[in-house]
């Protein structure tokens, strides 16, 4: 059985259990006219129990102590959407989603107008998650009389990404950067303009996220083998052409060089594109 130790706000209380493990509970109203010393009972309906290293569970604590109520349950709902999309999210979401949106809101309220560049790219590479920003930007009007620019759900969009299991270590931002960059290389190479919402075009970019994503983890393909590079560079030269552009594009900004293989592989996805 948990006790609560401290009542942080009406809709978030910490607990502590029997062996001395602190937790941060969040459900709506469970901090209502709750003391210290009183018992939680774990099967209180709609409850989360989040569970964080020592140093982001002090800042949450800080945090659900100065953010009204409202934002706490309105994270909640945002990751309960996603949890129905079928993603599984690091706890860790409940610290930076709720921080996000606070200032979010505290900046619209202000007059500071923010523009998130990459909302276009986001919603190609991302649609699912994109889908519950939007539909977080709705709830946001609806519970806080707040109207955010659409291109705020890119912006929840990339907390959700950051938070999902598995994505550990990839900077969602950097993975849109990139994927922008080598599809603007792509169409001035082959003259050829990408549909991102058509199925050839789709395919692509989910290449190009793919390939992405394993390039800043550190995954990329190294096979010595360049059998399949030889052969693209006689069959298919232009898309190669193009693909060696984006070798040096990423030698120049992350100062990396992209093997033989990896450009193979790209080179054939564009030969691929571009003939459809």
């Amino acid at each position: 059985m948990q006790s609560i130790k401290k009542v942080l706000n009406s809709s978030v209380v910490l607990v502590v259990d029997e062996r001395g493990v602190e937790r941060v509970v969040l459900g709506k109203g469970i901090g209502y006219g709750r003391k210290p010393g009183e018992l939680v009972a774990p099967d209180e309906a709609h409850q989360v129990f989040v569970s964080l290293p020592e140093g982001d569970h002090r800042n949450l604590v800080e945090l659900f102590a100065e953010v009204p109520a409202e934002y706490a349950d309105l994270t909640r709902s945002i990751v309960q959407l996603a949890e129905a999309a079928g993603f599984e999210l690091d706890p860790h979401v409940y610290l930076t989603l709720t921080d996000h949106l606070h200032f979010a809101v505290e900046r619209q309220q202000k007059g500071l107008v923010t523009v998130n560049r990459l909302a276009w790219e986001v919603r190609t590479i991302y649609p699912r998650e994109y889908a519950i920003g939007e539909r977080a930007v709705v709830l946001l009007l609806e519970r806080f009389g707040v109207q955010l620019p659409p291109e705020e759900a890119a912006n929840v969009a990339f907390h959700l990404v950051n938070a999902e299991v598995g994505n550990s270590g990839v900077d969602s931002v950097r993975v849109v950067q990139l994927v922008s960059q080598v599809a603007t290389i792509v169409t001035h190479s082959t003259g050829v303009q990408l549909h991102f919402d058509d199925l050839h075009g789709a395919r692509f970019v989910a290449h190009l996220q793919y390939f992405a994503q394993r390039f800043f983890a550190g995954r990329l393909a190294t096979s010595d083998d360049d059998f399949l590079f030889t052969n693209l560079s006689s069959r298919y030269p232009s898309a190669v052409l193009a693909a060696e552009r984006v070798r040096a594009l990423v030698q120049q900004e992350y100062d990396q060089t992209l093997p033989n293989e990896e450009i193979a592989f790209l080179a054939l996805h564009i030969a691929r594109v571009v003939a459809d």
